[in-house]
């Protein structure tokens, strides 16, 4: 049975829906922002996923009259909220930071403006949206920078193979999300189809033990996929399938991928194997439980690219992102000022009030973030100074919505920003943590 967007929340979300939309406080203006208060431990930077699914999500999210139907029958909302989720359309603001751009503790990564009934019910989805996919890219930016960067800056390439160790959807998310942090293409179809995410494959163990012999299986992979096919080459012993490889493809063969035992000696061992059997130009693809660390430890190994599945694609390979959502202002009356609210609980605290974020640059190196409270304002802060969020939704309607190959752009140049010890894998404090710079004008004015 499909179920609409507006489903994708938790209970609580309606619960406290109904008691604003019951008194009349849904309709007072409000500010929510998400944005995280930490990084996981021994990171240096968190990079921003999702939004490109999440805007979309955020534009459809209604309820189908048969749904609203069920949330009344179990008691969730009452008649006067069942009637105002039928109509329901969100009519709000986002900005946020751009897709693939960098974050910080504290930066306020997607703010939502509009009345109180609309924003609290977007929480469930933003987080689910942006944590799921800011883990995936963040843990996937590091393989990438362990790899030497994307293949476009001479990086090895990477290739997103996580598909089978996930749900199914979110094996969508994670190939789109790993190609935004670099990677170079997925094994996942509905990624290519869906996002524009390059695809790649060619056989599994499976298909060279489908056949009486190695040899076999190699011609008939290279009679339908050409000799520039990657051959799969350590189901019996790797040394005798690279030799029956070449032997069938000549030495013109694209590639070979092992699969098993110490990737760097076994690739030091092909590689002198293929060139000794003419296959010079043939290149190593290794796969087998790869994550930043090992990438770092194979450096030096003549491995031409890397495909990575269970470390990107499940939390074994990332933390969680851990951002919140919670309301940074509120108004007291329907088209009333806003005022700031935030919480004080330990080890919980937020900053309340509407915020802009800013940046300054250094000669090309990012070197600062922080923040000012309510309308945008002449900073006087000299060059390199740069606001950081775009607008994303203006009245309901989708406002910024660029190409896919855009926004891997943009998280390469991001990337390419830091200075080198906070590029490392090695752990370490976040690189930057985002505060609060005074601003001439504190007055929260924003009316809806």
């Amino acid at each position: 049975m499909p179920t609409s967007t507006g489903l994708l929340t938790d209970r609580y979300e309606l619960t406290m829906l109904t008691s604003f939309v019951t008194d009349g406080t849904a309709e007072h203006p409000a500010v929510f922002e998400a944005f995280a208060r930490r990084l996981p431990d021994g990171r240096r930077y968190g990079v921003l996923a999702g939004l490109g699914r999440l805007l979309p999500l955020i534009a459809d999210f209604t309820f189908a009259d048969d749904e609203v139907d069920w949330l009344l029958e179990q008691g969730v909302v009452n008649d006067v909220t069942a009637d105002y989720l039928r109509a329901f359309r969100f009519s709000g603001d986002v900005d946020a930071y751009p897709e693939g751009d960098l974050y910080f503790p504290g930066s306020p990564i997607l703010t939502v403006r509009g009345t109180l009934g609309e924003c609290v019910l977007l929480e469930t989805l933003v987080l689910s949206v942006l944590n799921h996919d800011s883990a995936i890219a963040s843990a996937a930016a590091r393989m990438v920078l362990a790899a030497g960067g994307p293949p476009e800056d001479g990086g090895r390439p990477l290739v997103e193979m996580g598909s089978r160790r996930t749900q199914e959807e979110s094996a969508v998310a994670v190939a789109r999300a790993a190609y935004v942090a670099g990677f170079a293409s997925s094994s996942n179809l509905a990624a290519g189809r869906r996002h524009g995410v390059p695809t790649v494959g060619t056989a599994a163990h499976a298909f060279t033990l489908a056949y009486p012999t190695e040899a076999a299986a190699f011609a008939s992979q290279v009679a339908v996929q050409g000799v520039g096919t990657t051959l799969l080459v350590d189901t019996y012993d790797t040394a005798q399938g690279i030799r029956t490889a070449v032997e069938v493809a000549g030495p013109e063969l694209g590639a070979i991928r092992i699969d098993s035992g110490d990737l760097a000696d076994e690739s030091a061992s092909a590689r002198a194997l293929l060139d000794e059997l003419g296959a010079t130009g043939t290149r190593i693809i290794v796969t087998s439980d790869l994550d930043e660390y090992v990438l770092t430890a194979l450096a030096g190994a003549p491995i031409d690219g890397y495909g990575v599945g269970t470390r990107v694609a499940t939390g074994s390979g990332h933390p969680t992102a851990s951002m919140v959502y919670k309301l940074v202002a509120v108004a007291d009356e329907p088209r009333g000022d806003l005022r700031p609210v935030a919480k004080k609980s330990h080890d919980k605290v937020s900053v309340g009030a509407r915020k802009t974020a800013w940046r300054r640059h250094t000669d090309g190196v990012l070197v600062e973030e922080f923040f000012t409270i309510g309308d945008d304002v002449d900073l006087g802060t000299g060059p390199g100074v740069t606001g950081v969020q775009v607008a994303a939704i203006r009245a309901g309607a989708i406002v910024h919505c660029p190409a896919l190959e855009e926004v891997r752009a943009h998280c390469a140049a991001a990337l390419a920003a830091l200075p080198g010890p906070a590029r490392s894998v090695a752990a370490g404090p976040s690189y930057l943590t985002v505060s609060q710079r005074p601003s001439p004008d504190t007055t929260e004015g924003d009316h809806r």
